[in-house]
């Protein structure tokens, strides 16, 4: 290989894209300057040479001469010195540049050589990129939702400030934990299978974990899994994650609301059940009792006669039958207290109800008038919870019409398709709803009834409403109301009708 000449250097030299001066080592004056310079600054070698600092830098303060000399000087002492130092073109343009001052001992005596490049662009991008993550950084912070990612032991190789607050620590502390660890013994088992299935594809898998506390204040947070690759920088699953635990309380008091729902309309149904017991098995057992008591008396007397005697036998026995019956009835609706939500006729539900209602029409001396319509109206629901509804309805009618004469006390019940809904409606000519202040009859918070306290009608539309229906009263013109719910019919199931009884 040849050796490199002066003229050699000269044309390396005029290749660099690296621009390059050449100061005198004592009085800092310019002695040479390479093309690229010269295209950059907008001077030619001859005009550049007289330049001070003041004629090719920027104004600027930090940028003065004796701040320059001193750049140079110490590169003089120290062998090299680096600065950020703005370059003033010829067109009165500023151009921002990073340069290296370097000693060079040459046969002439010591020379500065200066190297600089125009990092404008670059310092600008810099900034775009600073600007960008402070962004991210303040977003990362203040995030509600919690971002780690694991590697494939459940180590965590990254954590977001938030993931740190939500766990009750410190991000910087989380790197290198065993995320399942803050889990407790049932959520982290379901984690690791989540870990396991979540595949490469980056399907996310969504699913609620609770943290290792216990009691009332044990928290808990839904997470998304998904798996990431960042060129190979950070390479895992990545779980995003949010404290879900007020609506997992809101879900638990919801339960319990609708556990006491359910126990509060199955206590009404046992009231009535007893109610109906009280009226009912009374009657049957006081005439067996009287009939026992004259076979008793006509075997005091002597009185022997066969058919007296066994005429009064036959009454009580079928007296005691009757009683049986009536209890065979309320054991069929003691069954119906356990069961769940199922598909059913609503006008079997209806004809259910029917000899509760009578029983207590006709202790208010009420007419009842049953209207069921003709074609089935299947309906999801709660069967009991649903009959405590049209049994409270139906009591609120004939307890209001017995206090008018009884020529018009008059109540009636009945069943229709509208729409997509099915429909009961109880109807009575009383006073109407003038009693009852708007937005008030089903609040819990008014009754018409001196005895009342409106629970009933409460109870009623949140036993409707949770079932997705509507209850709703009207007047009933010319006198009267109309009090109606609807639930939401269903299309291709078979109602339940193994319970119903039919009207009495």
């Amino acid at each position: 290989m040849p050796d490199i000449t002066l003229a050699d250097c000269g044309r390396l030299f005029a290749a660099l894209h690296y621009c390059v001066l050449v100061h005198d080592a004592d009085t800092k004056e310019i002695l040479w300057a390479n093309q690229a310079a010269c295209d950059v600054l907008g001077f030619t070698l001859d005009e550049m040479k007289p330049l001070k600092a003041p004629d090719m830098s920027s104004n600027a303060r930090q940028y003065a001469r004796e701040i320059g000399v001193s750049w140079l000087q110490r590169a003089v002492d120290e062998g090299t010195s680096a600065i950020e130092w703005c370059y003033r073109s010829k067109s009165g343009v500023d151009i921002l540049t990073e340069a290296i001052a370097a000693r060079v001992d040459l046969e002439a005596g010591p020379v500065v050589m200066v190297q600089f490049r125009d990092i404008a662009e670059e310092k600008a991008t810099r900034r775009d990129l600073f600007r960008t993550e402070g962004r991210l950084q303040a977003f990362l912070r203040n995030l509600d939702e919690g971002i780690v990612v694991l590697d494939d032991n459940g180590r965590i190789l990254f954590a977001s400030e938030s993931a740190g607050a939500l766990l009750s620590t410190d991000a910087g502390a989380l790197l290198g934990e065993t995320f399942t660890r803050f889990l407790d013994p049932e959520s982290a088992e379901v984690l690791r299978a989540v870990l396991d299935t979540t595949s490469q594809s980056g399907l996310p898998s969504n699913r609620r974990f609770r943290l290792s506390t216990s009691g009332e204040d044990s928290r808990w947070f839904a997470v998304r899994c998904q798996h990431i690759d960042i060129e190979n920088d950070l390479r895992g699953r990545l779980l995003l994650f949010h404290d879900i635990t007020d609506r997992v309380r809101a879900e638990e008091e919801h339960r319990r609301d609708a556990q006491y729902l359910n126990h509060l309309a199955r206590y009404n149904a046992m009231g009535d059940m007893a109610m109906a017991i009280a009226h009912e098995v009374s009657q049957p057992i006081a005439a067996a009792h009287n009939f026992v008591a004259g076979v008793r008396r006509r075997l005091d007397a002597g009185r022997t006669e066969r058919e007296p005697l066994s005429w009064g036998l036959k009454n009580a026995t079928l007296q005691i039958d009757r009683a049986a019956q009536i209890m065979s009835s309320l054991r069929h609706y003691v069954v119906r207290l356990e069961q769940s939500e199922q598909a059913a006729d609503l006008n079997d539900i209806v004809a259910d109800c029917a000899y509760f209602v009578d029983i207590r029409a006709r202790e208010n001396g009420v007419a009842l008038r049953w209207e069921p319509t003709s074609e089935p109206l299947p309906v999801r629901c709660e069967k009991v919870l649903i009959g405590q509804v049209v049994m409270n309805l139906a009591f609120n009618a004939v307890e209001e019409m017995a206090r008018w004469p009884a020529e018009t006390r008059t109540v009636t019940v009945a069943t229709r398709r509208s729409g997509a809904y099915a429909e009961v409606m109880v109807r009575d000519n009383g006073e109407g709803l003038q009693a009852f202040p708007s937005g008030q009859i089903f609040d819990g918070a008014f009754s018409s009834k001196d005895s009342g306290n409106g629970i009933g009608l409460a109870l009623s539309h949140r036993i409707i409403t949770r079932h997705g229906g509507r209850i709703h009263a009207v007047e009933n013109l010319p006198r009267g109301a109309v009090f109606s719910f609807r639930l939401p019919l269903i299309v291709g199931e078979t109602a339940d009708r193994s319970h119903s009884t039919g009207h009495t």
